[in-house]
């Protein structure tokens, strides 16, 4: 931003928007989030973003600011020391960045000066950022001369290309990869597995799929575990953001089948061109059969055949290592006046 605009931004109140006029799948805050800009862009979306704060952390006051198409999206606490901490809405897994825009970084700037002098703050945090890219760089040059500037939670995010459709995605993978999927694939077919796919367009298609989705997970390892979706609030936070998705048929869940009875799914969303993964889950007696490596073949012919150019996995893990094959690293950058 050159001197003419900073002192246009500076002379013009930021527009200052709600929850609900942001809440819907083509709003300005969506449009801001460019996909090549960001480690995770379906985390920076509604979508995702607003599921968790609702579902998380609603008491939190939450400052949407918007200038110029650019966006500034944080919450605020009061913390014991009766401070003020500045941070994501999502402010548990820290995937997706507060700063949308080509003039986010100076919308942030004039708002902590503001924070600074109506009532001072100790820290905020900056999720998301893609380390050593040109927004990181321009945040270290803006902030480092009134701000001690600290890394956190660093993450590797984990993505496929899916250019060449579904014959282009197997020819990057491995001849070993291949011939272990043809072979899992062939000893679900002898066993009458079968595949639906359902993209709910209403709350009550949403409520259909979610119940089984659940019983899915309850005959899992991690619903035996008590660990899964079904536990306290990611079983709230889930049925929220499908039910967003649902707004523009954005969300994907596959279902396999035995003798019309569910086994295991497979469920993400879209943004744009790229879809994020994120659960999936088997009945434990079907564990032999390598369910979940099917549903995600599945998932990527239903994602090929829509045009789909990536497909996200969100955090790396070793098994996600061999369906994906470009890693970029984000990390927290937590500000703190000097």
């Amino acid at each position: 931003m050159n001197k003419k605009e900073r002192e246009k931004l500076e002379n013009t109140s930021l527009n200052i928007s709600n929850l609900a006029a942001q809440d819907y799948p083509d709003s300005s805050w969506n449009r801001a989030v460019k996909i090549l800009e960001h480690g995770d862009p379906f985390c920076c979306r509604t979508e995702w973003a607003l599921s968790f704060h609702e579902v998380f952390s609603p008491l939190r006051a939450v400052h949407i600011l918007e200038s110029h198409g650019s966006f500034l999206l944080l919450a605020s606490s009061k913390e014991v020391s009766k401070e003020t901490l500045f941070e994501p809405l999502d402010n548990s897994w820290y995937f997706g960045c507060p700063l949308l825009g080509e003039y986010s970084l100076d919308m942030l700037d004039l708002f902590l000066q503001h924070q600074a002098k109506a009532e001072g703050f100790y820290a905020c945090n900056i999720s998301g950022l893609i380390k050593n890219s040109q927004l990181f760089h321009k945040s270290a040059k803006s902030f480092r001369s009134h701000y001690d500037m600290f890394l956190s939670r660093p993450n590797i995010q984990c993505y496929a290309s899916l250019e060449g459709g579904i014959e282009g995605y197997l020819s990057r993978r491995s001849g070993h990869f291949r011939r272990r999927l043809c072979q899992s694939n062939r000893k679900a077919k002898q066993k009458s597995v079968s595949f639906e796919r359902v993209s709910p367009t209403n709350h009550d298609q949403v409520l259909v799929a979610y119940g089984r989705m659940l019983a899915i997970e309850e005959a899992s390892w991690k619903g035996i575990g008590r660990c899964g979706m079904t536990s306290d609030r990611p079983l709230h936070f889930y049925k929220a953001m499908l039910k967003r998705l649902s707004a523009n048929a954005a969300g994907r869940i596959v279902f396999a089948q035995h003798d019309n009875k569910d086994i295991g799914f497979i469920m993400g969303g879209i943004a744009a061109e790229v879809y994020r993964g994120q659960q999936f889950s088997y009945a434990e007696e079907w564990s032999s059969y390598s369910i979940g490596n099917i549903l995600q073949f599945e998932q990527l012919v239903w994602l090929c055949e829509d045009g789909v150019g990536r497909y996200d996995m969100g955090p790396l893990m070793e098994y996600k290592k061999h369906w994906t094959e470009e890693c970029v690293d984000i990390v927290t950058v937590q500000l703190r006046p000097k």
